[in-house]
């Protein structure tokens, strides 16, 4: 009766022991499923989705550039031969060209009047317009290599030939009635004046045609 008693004992013991085993190391229960500790899986793998906004923020991280900044803007190549002469493709006539063009159509006015004897006043006035064009033909090349052209030097002196025989034309007109052709009054001698003018009509005629095959 005592072993019997005692094996009792042990058994309930037994059983005490892996009830509280059981209790609080959460031991599972058949069909109950896993009931343990899962890892942290989103610390391991991360869904695509996140990836793609990763993506996303890094690429609008990136500071766009200033298109319209100078300092973005890559210079024109102007120095560079290949591209002035086959991107740009330039005129094949040239500013100074253009301006010399511009002035042969008074010279050919002003060789008309003195071909013409039209009188001082209208020669003056168109001698007086050649001048100021001149003047600003030689401000604009003065200080460039077109100013060492035949045709840009025919041009300067032509300008002082013609303010010369206007000036000379103008005094003669003034003195004529007050002066004898002899001595000093010999300048405004009309034969004088009219070789004056014949000389004049003969360089205007060279200029015109050094102009005219400036090309």
């Amino acid at each position: 009766m005592k072993k019997i008693n005692l094996v009792v004992l042990v058994i309930g013991l037994l059983i005490g022991q892996v009830s509280c085993y059981a209790k609080d190391n959460k031991l599972p229960v058949q069909g109950s499923g896993y009931v343990g500790t899962l890892p942290d899986l989103p610390a391991y793998h991360q869904p695509e989705q996140d990836s793609a906004k990763k993506q996303e923020k890094s690429v609008q991280s990136i500071p766009s550039k200033n298109f319209n900044s100078e300092s973005e803007l890559k210079p024109v190549p102007d120095d560079n031969p290949a591209f002035v002469n086959i991107i740009l493709k330039p005129d094949k006539t040239s500013k100074y060209l253009n301006d010399i063009h511009e002035i042969i159509p008074i010279l050919e006015e002003i060789y008309d009047l003195i071909d013409d004897k039209k009188d001082v006043q209208l020669f003056n006035a168109k001698v007086y317009y050649f001048n100021k064009s001149i003047d600003y033909f030689r401000d604009k090349y003065e200080d460039k290599p077109e100013s060492n052209y035949v045709s840009y030097k025919k041009l300067m002196e032509l300008n002082i030939h013609t303010r010369s025989v206007a000036l000379l034309r103008t005094e003669a007109k003034k003195y004529n009635p007050y002066l004898s052709y002899g001595g000093g009054g010999y300048i405004y001698d009309p034969n004088n004046i009219n070789e004056q003018l014949d000389y004049l009509k003969s360089e205007i005629r060279q200029v015109i045609l050094v102009l005219r095959e400036s090309n």
